[in-house]
């Protein structure tokens, strides 16, 4: 034991990094774990697809959505979410698929519609880019 306390005194800096670094994991962990939206691949897409009354939500900018989108996604870009959740109030209680290019943008828009009260929110993991790799089809506008 004593090995490890002049370790730690001879190396603050790398005992700090390593405080750090378990600090972020454990900070990271939390959050997943108590997130209130799910986390959904290109299989279980389609099937929220499937569901009667479900709405897809396409939060990418407006130079991406040119390459292409999910059939039937509403484009609300990620920055305009907040002002434009009320056009989305009949969908507080269907199942809501929400992409964008990778999953990251699209997990903050998931966090932002729980907040607000959306009971079933999922977040295609891999974004965009999950689902043209998995050979399912995009429409251009």
């Amino acid at each position: 034991m004593e090995e490890y306390i002049v370790f730690a005194r001879n190396h603050p800096v790398l005992l700090m990094g390593l405080v750090a670094i378990i600090g972020m994991i454990v900070w990271t962990e939390f959050s997943r774990l108590t997130r209130k939206y799910k986390q959904v691949n290109t299989t279980q897409a389609v099937q929220i697809l499937n569901q009667d009354g479900s709405v897809v939500i396409d939060v990418r900018e407006d130079g991406e959505v040119n390459a292409g989108k999910i059939k039937g996604a509403k484009h609300i870009p990620l920055g305009q979410l907040k002002k434009r959740l009320v056009e989305l109030e009949q969908a507080k209680n269907k199942p809501v698929l929400v992409y964008c290019r990778s999953g990251s943008r699209s997990a903050h828009a998931c966090s932002v519609m729980t907040k607000e009260g959306f009971a079933n929110v999922s977040n295609l993991a891999g974004g965009i880019m999950a689902w043209e790799f998995a050979n399912l089809p995009v429409t251009k506008r």
